[in-house]
């Protein structure tokens, strides 16, 4: 599969490599480490990243400005993303060839080549294979550029490598990533160091949420009390992961309300929630993901199903 992409790239003039929406580090650092992986293989190329810019990953990298026209004649690669619905550019199908690397479980299979890989800790963690299968696993200099945005992505995946899914491999990668000359301090805090107001609003979060007896646990973060606390709906659903040190819990979900929608940022330590975020419009993995609920009665039949889901899980 390796050496299909490979051939692939080498095929074409012009990349597009796309991610899913509202990104996490491992969409955008796969999707930015890749560019800077092919730029550096083949020079003359032309690599452009797409989707809405996020100033959360402004430190990493930005968004390249896409024309219609420029998908003409153009392979397209789409990082971390499992299915159709959340690829951040409905343009996506719209170059000569489509490629799918992606590390969740199968939902929506698309594109003319496609590596899955759910063994892998994160879609960047598969890049790296990719750049080890280019170089042939040479000691050569490791770009600076491409190994920042590729050791973010297994970070941020990873738990910072606490997670269950940090094998061999993803040492292997990240050993060989910090080889590169790049500031992984400022990695750290741009994407954990919290704020004043980060703190506050994470000592109410704690102070109120309470276990079900089925171990489930929802927060619900609406509107007014994001003002009281002076975040947005972006900020508040970093500090999910606050609580999963909670006897009894199983698996949440924080409810962050936004202008247009209700977020569901969904955790777990056992329960698979994935299949129950496919059904609110979203999708992930079985022990992290993320869906959406267009009015309050929609997010209180999600908050039902998660806690029907817990009571089953023995």
């Amino acid at each position: 599969m390796i050496d299909s992409i490979i051939q692939t790239i080498s095929q074409f003039e012009r990349i597009i490599i796309l991610r899913h929406v509202r990104p996490d580090p491992d969409a955008v650092g796969s999707q930015a480490g890749l560019r800077a992986l092919i730029r550096n293989e083949w020079p003359h190329k032309e690599v452009l990243i797409g989707g809405e810019s996020d100033p959360e990953f402004d430190f990493l990298t930005k968004m390249d400005d896409i024309a219609d026209k420029d998908y003409d004649g153009a392979l397209v690669i789409v990082c971390d993303t499992a299915n159709r619905e959340r690829i951040d550019d409905s343009r996506f199908d719209s170059g000569d060839a489509l490629i799918k690397i992606d590390h969740h479980p199968m939902v929506d299979s698309y594109g003319g080549i496609e590596w899955v890989d759910e063994g892998a800790s994160s879609t960047s963690e598969m890049v790296f294979e990719l750049y080890d299968r280019l170089s042939s696993g040479s000691e050569q200099d490791v770009d600076p550029d491409m190994a920042k945005m590729l050791y973010a992505g297994i970070v941020g995946d990873t738990g910072r490598f606490r997670f269950p899914n940090t094998t061999e491999r993803t040492f292997r990668a990240a050993a060989r990533l910090v080889t590169a000359p790049f500031s992984r301090e400022d990695i750290y805090e741009s994407m954990y160091v919290k704020s004043e107001k980060m703190l506050r609003l994470e000592g109410y979060v704690l102070s109120n949420v309470a276990v079900k007896p089925s171990g489930a646990a929802v927060v619900y973060l609406r509107s007014d009390t994001l003002e009281q606390f002076g975040v947005s709906a972006k900020e508040a659903s970093a500090i999910v992961n606050s609580f999963s040190a909670l006897e009894g819990l199983k698996a949440w979900a924080f409810l962050v309300e936004e202008e247009d929608q209700i977020r569901l940022r969904i955790r777990s330590k056992g329960p698979q929630v994935h299949k129950l975020a496919e059904r609110y419009h979203g999708g992930g993995h079985p022990m992290a993901a993320g869906a959406s609920a267009f009015s309050w009665e929609e997010a209180e039949s999600f908050s039902d199903e998660l806690d029907a889901l817990c009571q089953s899980y023995t």
